[in-house]
């Protein structure tokens, strides 16, 4: 193929649209890592604990799910434009009711809900932006896809740049620094603004919503259902008089849409591959996002929270950059999306594993912090891009449906395993270390509520309080004996659940051997058209 005609789009403004959508991106970007900054702040302020903190993280991926299925499901029957109006004005409530946090009595809830809003919006821009640059893109879908969402890194960038100078720096209130998204939200409504959209593939052949959805079938239903199960269990769990059936609930609204599902689509079981790229993409989710929301609290606590910024920007320069290199890197190497996706997740594991092995805030140890969390970054840059390149590539009949149920299933992942999961297992090892050194210290900083993970009674553990830990950690150079214990039993957590994380990329590089092996029993992979999809 040449270099041409795998670099020709098929509508004119496809370069406004592709930086239309970037800036979209940019800003979810922006927001996530200024929210990242801000977690201390709310660890202190309101007394949370980790697992609260990764709660409220995680509703800023869970509705996103929401966003990104029920946009990719009506986008090619209402259009482009509508979708990006109810963006935006997701993206302004959030501010406000973000803002609505005023103290212990009332701050998770104005902090979780702001935080599923802003998701929303940003999952009904994603269900716009990705099936918008692969529908005008069709040749090479995978470069412009990775250039579509190196905005993410660029966001995140821009984020936590401004979150060092205004927290660290000049102490700005956390609501100042938060409202910061809002600036490229205007540029990406200013430029999306009078644009023409071209139809997806499948829209543009007349093809029907249930024939979109049928290779996505029960299977991979599944997969998004049992998210959505878990997402309902965990919202009704805070809600008097049926907080005790709040997983029967879940599993009840999920089971009714999986049956829904089947009955709409005939009971299609829906292509096996579409269901092992989906339960994949789980893991992305989690791996990637779920670690992103933690990474900077992470490595601010084994050195400084002015460190561990830097060290969040090094990463996320390296994935910005990376980003605009995917075809090259393909035809370079000779790999396809799948061997890629293969190479990265053994970096990325090895990445984790190297950055759990810091034992000290020395100036060799920082060194080494940017190598091992520079090798993460480099593992995890192609993920979430060629995954859905790979959708658009073998099912193009699926149109936005399939690309935009994946996304959603990534960030529901995130949301309620990854960041979730992460803030468990600091809670967990940070606690099990303390208690194994100073049971007497563990019972004072014990924190007040235990820690579960998916709500399992079975897997009940102690963190440390928030409160006194962050008055531990502002304490430096004037730690009391017992304050140091606990800081050093919570960097040992820390360490632990850097090693928990790595397993995820281990099991992801299992996945793609399998898929690469198939591709090539099948004579190799290749992008398909509506035509030749099974």
């Amino acid at each position: 193929m040449s270099k041409d005609s795998s670099s020709s789009p098929i509508v004119p403004n496809a370069s406004r649209l592709l930086w239309a959508g970037f800036m979209a991106i940019l800003a979810a970007g922006v927001g996530f890592a200024l929210r990242n900054g801000i977690l201390d702040n709310w660890g202190k302020e309101f007394n949370f604990t980790a697992s609260q903190l990764g709660a409220i993280g995680g509703a800023g991926f869970s509705g996103f799910c929401f966003g990104i299925i029920i946009g990719g499901v009506i986008v090619d029957k209402i259009g482009y434009g509508k979708l990006v109006v109810v963006a935006l004005l997701g993206h302004i409530l959030s501010a406000f009711v973000t803002f609505g946090a005023s103290g212990p009595d009332n701050a998770y809830f104005f902090l979780f809900w702001g935080m599923f809003i802003f998701a929303y919006a940003n999952g009904t821009l994603e269900a716009v932006a990705n099936p918008l640059v692969a529908t005008i893109f069709p040749q090479n879908r995978t470069h412009y896809l990775n250039i579509l969402h190196a905005s993410w890194p660029a966001g995140m960038i821009l984020g936590t740049a401004a979150g060092w100078l205004l927290d660290d720096i000049l102490q700005w209130p956390w609501k100042y620094q938060l409202a910061l998204y809002l600036v490229p939200t205007v540029l990406y409504a200013l430029m999306f603004f009078g644009q023409k959209f071209p139809k997806s593939e499948a829209a543009a052949k007349g093809a029907s919503f249930v024939e979109m959805f049928k290779s996505v079938g029960i299977l991979g239903s599944i997969v998004a259902c049992y998210l959505l199960a878990l997402f309902f269990g965990d919202i009704f769990k805070g809600t008097p008089l049926i907080a005790d059936y709040s997983a029967y609930i879940g599993y009840g609204i999920g089971g009714a849409l999986l049956i829904a599902i089947a009955v709409m689509t005939k009971f299609s079981i829906g292509s096996f591959m579409l269901f092992v790229l989906f339960v994949t993409h789980a893991m992305v989710g989690a791996v990637e996002l779920g670690t992103d929301g933690w990474i900077t609290n992470i490595t601010g606590n084994l050195f400084s929270s002015e460190q561990g910024k830097y060290l969040f920007i090094w990463t996320s320069v390296i994935m910005f950059s990376l980003r605009f290199c995917a075809h090259w890197i393909e035809e370079t190497l000779k790999l396809s999306p799948v061997g890629l996706l293969l190479v990265c997740s053994i970096t990325a594991c090895i990445g984790l594993n190297l950055t759990s092995m810091i034992q000290s805030s020395t100036t060799l140890s920082f060194v080494m912090a940017f190598i091992a969390l520079g090798i993460y970054a480099v593992g995890k840059t192609f993920f979430w891009p060629t995954m859905l390149a790979i959708v658009g590539d073998r099912y193009p009949q699926s149109g936005a449906v399939a690309m935009s149920i994946m996304g959603g299933i990534g960030m529901l992942s995130a949301g309620l395993i990854g960041g979730p999961g992460l803030g468990y297992c600091k809670d967990r090892f940070a606690g099990a270390e303390l208690q194994r050194v100073s049971p007497e210290l563990f019972q004072t900083y014990k924190a007040a509520k235990p820690s579960k993970f998916l709500n399992l009674d079975a897997t009940e553990a102690f963190g440390l309080d928030g409160t006194k830990l962050g008055e531990a950690r502002d304490a430096k150079e004037n730690r009391t004996p017992e304050q140091t214990t606990v800081i050093a039993a919570d960097q040992t957590g820390d360490r632990h659940t850097l090693e928990a994380d790595s397993f995820i990329p281990l099991t992801m590089a299992v996945v793609y051997l399998l898929l690469l092996l198939y591709f090539k029993s099948i004579g190799g992979y290749k992008p398909l058209k509506v035509e030749e999809q099974c």
